[in-house]
């Protein structure tokens, strides 16, 4: 048994053991690896021996190791994090598709935390919390020194509970407190409906776990209501965040056929570099497709409107997405926790890295807001790029298990307000009618 004299002195060399074991096998193939990465090591275990020492009360030592990792991602990019093992296994849930919370994706702009987008159908949506909506204090904390893994964390609790938000927003004198109850959110990934007769819309509210299988599913039920065939399709990934890449593949490829290229990725590891084509299986019939897109549109989103754009397979309309080109790998630790670290970039098929820049619409049609007045209302639009230490550009349950009612355009007033919707079912319905001149112009 060790002495509690020499006890923290023992950690502080197992720390140092531990750092140099990393530092010699992630630069062991590198003539590079030298001095100024031990001198590094030596400083930190130098600061952490002193904060031990001397800090006016006694703190625990894996709260400073937690709070060094935390610093050192963050200063690489909005994107990599440490997720200490609660948030860890949130995440995990997360991806499934049900947690408990509020409903919003949030990131870090200007050193604000701010909301990329809200999520459909949870209380943050209901409350009227839009993307661009700055958060300055969660309850009685200001966020101006939070995380976003801390910032998440006080905004997720048990279904039932309260939490207030402190908002601006532009057009705001002063912040808004929006009061909202946490409940669980379950995120229904797809959702669909009939148009009008003979023209399908499908939204993707974010890619989990079973998104391409519902929406095979849905796709299956939009032809049985309308007589077996779709003559357009409108695919609506507007405000949603993205999620998993092999769900963004496998949605593609229902309407690629074989061996065409999805996406593919490059990073500094050979793991990392990866292609992505579209495989044999059920394909959808050769119909139209409009893709929606919007300032939430980001990472999965991106990459299937990219490869269905760049195959000329969907005209791509709304406003420029969200600009996150960057893929992100999930690493499990020792004790529980895991490790988000942007692993590689991500390209479309013709080579396109959106990162900053993001999906540029072939027909831009802004979302039109209408006040009581009539006249457009301005919304806050945050991307990628708007982000600190972002990449600059180098080169609740499955759709038929609870069908949706299928109402016709003329009777559905969601529809009817939805301004970029109407364009899009508009261009559908206007290439039918040109096919139909055509041929009896020929």
């Amino acid at each position: 048994m060790l002495h509690s004299k020499h006890k923290g002195k023992f950690i502080l060399a197992l720390l140092v053991v531990v750092l140099v074991t990393i530092v010699t096998t992630t630069t062991r193939h590198s003539s590079a690896a030298s001095g100024n990465d031990y001198e590094s090591i030596e400083l930190f275990t130098d600061v952490l021996a002193i904060v031990k020492k001397s800090y006016v009360e006694e703190v625990d030592t894996k709260k400073l190791i937690y709070g060094a990792i935390n610093g050192m991602l963050a200063s690489l990019d909005p994107h990599s994090s440490f997720m200490p093992p609660e948030t860890y296994k949130e995440m995990k849930i997360e991806t499934k598709g049900t947690f408990g919370g509020l409903g919003i994706e949030i990131s870090i702009k200007d050193g604000i935390l701010t909301v990329i987008s809200p999520i459909e159908d949870t209380p943050a949506y209901r409350a009227g919390i839009k993307a661009g909506d700055q958060i300055l204090k969660i309850d009685d904390k200001y966020t101006k020194d939070l995380s976003i893994m801390e910032a998440v964390k006080r905004m997720r609790g048990t279904k039932g509970t309260k939490v207030t938000l402190s908002i601006m927003r532009e057009g705001f004198d002063k912040p808004k407190e929006f009061p909202l109850v946490r409940d669980i959110i379950q995120v229904k990934s797809v959702k669909f409906k009939t148009l009008d007769e003979g023209y399908g819309y499908v939204r993707i509210a974010q890619f989990q776990e079973k998104t391409a299988d519902d929406l095979h599913k849905a796709l299956e039920s939009l032809q049985e209501a309308n007589k077996g065939k779709l003559n357009g399709l409108v695919l609506d990934l507007r405000n949603d965040p993205g999620g998993l890449l092999d769900q963004a593949v496998r949605v593609s490829e229902q309407f690629l056929d074989e061996g065409k290229l999805i996406v593919y990725t490059e990073g500094r590891e050979k793991e990392s570099q990866m292609r992505f084509a579209s495989r044999k299986g059920n394909k959808q019939p050769n119909y139209p497709i409009v893709v929606l897109i919007n300032s939430g549109s980001a990472s999965a989103s991106e990459i299937v409107a990219g490869a269905l754009q760049d195959h000329k397979r969907a005209v791509v309309m709304g406003v420029q997405s969200f600009g996150k080109g960057s893929v992100q790998t999930i690493v499990p630790l020792s004790d529980n926790s895991g490790l988000r670290l942007t692993t590689a970039r991500y390209f479309t098929p013709s080579g396109r890295s959106i990162q900053a820049k993001g999906i540029t619409p072939d027909i831009v049609v802004e979302k039109l807001e209408l006040a009581s007045s009539g006249e457009k209302k301005d919304s806050m639009h945050l991307r990628e790029k708007d982000l600190e230490n972002h990449f600059e550009n180098e080169k609740k349950e499955p759709a038929t298990e609870k069908s949706e009612a299928l109402p016709l355009y003329k009777t559905d007033e969601q529809v009817k307000n939805d301004y970029q919707i109407l364009r899009a079912l508009d261009l559908l319905k206007g290439w039918e009618i040109l096919k139909k001149v055509m041929v009896t112009a020929s």
